[in-house]
C-alpha cells in the first residue's frame, strides 16, 4: 500500500536544508537575532515578487491581518465584511482590534466571498472589507471595488486575506499586490513555509507601511520613544533566513501544484464529486472537493484507511464558533461548504504513483456503495 501524506513538510525543506543551517549557524554567531539583514532582505525580495512597494515582516498571518486593520484605521465602532468560511482568523482579527465582523456567505463553487451578499451587508459603520482568497482562489478585488463604488462606498478599504494565496494571480498581477494592503503568512504548511511562526503585510502606501513598522515593535518609531499602543511582533533573522532560501522557487512550486490540479481533474473525473473549477492563476493551496450526500466524513475514513491523508478545512464556519454564534445569521451555502469539503492531498513533491494511489482509493469509494 502507497501511503499519501496531505503534505510532506521534510521534503519541501530537505533540499535547502544544508544551507539553511549554515546560514543560522552565522546568524547565531553574529547575535543578530531580530531586525537584521536577513530580514530587511527579504521585505526587499518579496516586495520586487508581488510587485508591492513595501513589504513589513510580522510573526505570523494573523497579526498581519491585525497590524493591516490597526494601520488602515479600523477599530471600535466599526464593522469589517468578512467571509464566513475561513480560519478562523479572518474573524478573529477583527475583534482584536476591537471592531465587529460582520458574516457574508461566499459563492458555492469557489469557496470566495459572494460580492452581493457583501454589498447587501454594507452599514454606515462598516470601515473594511476582508477577502479570502481561499484555497489558493483569488478573489476579483478590481471587480469588488466597481461594486463598491456603483454602491455610493468607494471608500471601503479593502485588505486581502491572502496568508492561503502566495503565488498566486488575477490579470497578471499577484494576489497580495490587489488591495490597499494584504496579510500573508508563513505558517509551516503553506505554499512559501517558515520553520515556525511567520508572517508579512504587502501594501503600495508608504504611510500605511511605516505605520505597521511602529506597530509591530510596540509603536516605537526611535528607541524608547512610543507614539502609540502597539504589538511585540517581528520576523526574526531565523525565519527570514529559510524564507529566503525558498522564495526563489516559489513559482516552480506553483506550476508544479497547477499540473497536479489539472492530473486531479482527470483522475477523478465522473465521479459524484465536486470538483474545484480551474483558473489559470490559481496556486493551489489545498485541492479541495464537496462531497455531497452526507458522505464526506465516511470518505475521509475510508481513504484513511487506505494509508491517504486529508482534512476538512473548515468543519465548522465562523460564525457558527463560540464567540460569534449568538445571534449569528444562516448563511446556507457557507453551512453546506462545511458539511461537504474535504482536501486531499496537494504539495508539489506528490508523484504520479501517489496520485494513481490517491485516484483509486477515491474510485474504490465509490466502487464499493
Amino acid at each position: 500500500m502507497i501511503k499519501v501524506p496531505l503534505i510532506d513538510l521534510p521534503g519541501q525543506v530537505r533540499p535547502f536544508k544544508a544551507r539553511i543551517l549554515k546560514d543560522w549557524a552565522l546568524i547565531l554567531e553574529r547575535g543578530a537575532y531580530i531586525n537584521g539583514p536577513h530580514g530587511k532582505a527579504f521585505e526587499a525580495e518579496l516586495a520586487a515578487y508581488l510587485g508591492a512597494r513595501f513589504v513589513v515582516g510580522c510573526n505570523s498571518g494573523t497579526d498581519a491581518l491585525v497590524l493591516s486593520l490597526r494601520a488602515l484605521g479600523v477599530g471600535p465602532g466599526h464593522s469589517v465584511l468578512v467571509p464566513a468560511f475561513s480560519f478562523f482568523a479572518t474573524a478573529e482579527a477583527v475583534s482584536l482590534v476591537g471592531a465587529r465582523p460582520v458574516f457574508c456567505d461566499i459563492l458555492p463553487d469557489s469557496f470566495l466571498l459572494d460580492p452581493e451578499d457583501a454589498l447587501r451587508r454594507l452599514t454606515p459603520d462598516c470601515r473594511a472589507a476582508i477577502p479570502v482568497h481561499l484555497f489558493g482562489r483569488v478573489f476579483d478585488v478590481a471587480g469588488f471595488r466597481a461594486r463598491l463604488k456603483a454602491a455610493g462606498r468607494p471608500d471601503l478599504r479593502i485588505l486581502e486575506d491572502g496568508c492561503q494565496s502566495l503565488g498566486a494571480e488575477l490579470k497578471g498581477r499577484k494576489a497580495g499586490a490587489l488591495g490597499d494592503a494584504a496579510a500573508i503568512s508563513f505558517y509551516p504548511t503553506k505554499n512559501l513555509a517558515a520553520a515556525g511562526d511567520a508572517g508579512a503585510l504587502a501594501t503600495d502606501d508608504a504611510d500605511l507601511a511605516a505605520l505597521a513598522r511602529r506597530l509591530r515593535e510596540h509603536g516605537m518609531p526611535r528607541r524608547y520613544e512610543h507614539t502609540e499602543i502597539g504589538y511585540n511582533s517581528r520576523l526574526d533573522e531565523l525565519q527570514a533566513a529559510v524564507l529566503r532560501r525558498k522564495l526563489p522557487k516559489l513559482d516552480v512550486w506553483t506550476r508544479r501544484r497547477r499540473e497536479l490540479a489539472t492530473a486531479y481533474a482527470r483522475v477523478l473525473k465522473g465521479l459524484p464529486l465536486g470538483l474545484p473549477a480551474q483558473a489559470a492563476g490559481d496556486c493551489w493551496h489545498q485541492y479541495t472537493v464537496r462531497v455531497p450526500g452526507g458522505r464526506r466524513d465516511a470518505l475521509r475514513d475510508h481513504l484513511a484507511a487506505a494509508g491517504i491523508g486529508t482534512s476538512v478545512f473548515y468543519p465548522v464556519c465562523m460564525h457558527q464558533q463560540a464567540p460569534y454564534a449568538a445571534g449569528a445569521p444562516a448563511l446556507p451555502v457557507a453551512e453546506a461548504a462545511a458539511r461537504e469539503v474535504l482536501s486531499l492531498p496537494m504539495f508539489p513533491g506528490l508523484t504520479a504513483a501517489q496520485m494513481r494511489a490517491v485516484g483509486a482509493a477515491v474510485r474504490g469509494f465509490y466502487a464499493g456503495r
